[in-house]
């Protein structure tokens, strides 16, 4: 079993930034972030692959998410940029054996962008 701990997350205007973390309670394959906002389904938002560094960025978030992850601490960040109020919704840190990514959730961070 991996826990992950997330932090990070709040309230910012649009155009503002905010960063999120999480650590996990060991190694795994992939780290990333998922999203859902009232009444949608929960939607991948940026992954990083332990092997090579490699990521995927949801179209949406392209240009303005940055995802790094730091494998000496098994943490993984997700710095958010240029925000909208369509990114308004609850993030969930996930991590997995494989490209899924979807073997373990963290309990979720509040992310709320005014306009």
């Amino acid at each position: 079993q991996v826990q992950l701990v997330e932090s990070g997350g709040g309230s910012v205007q649009a155009g503002g930034s905010l960063r999120v973390s999480c650590a996990a309670s060991r190694y795994t394959y992939c780290m990333g972030w998922f999203r859902q906002a009232p009444g949608q389904k929960r939607e991948g938002v940026a992954l990083i692959y332990s092997t090579g560094g490699n990521t995927y960025y949801a179209d949406s978030v392209k240009g303005r998410f940055t995802i790094s992850r730091d494998n000496a601490k098994n943490t993984v960040y997700l710095q958010m940029n240029s925000l909208k109020p369509e990114d308004t919704a609850m993030y969930y840190c996930a991590a997995g054996l494989s490209s899924a990514c979807s073997n373990y959730w963290g309990q979720g961070t509040q992310v709320t962008v005014s306009s």
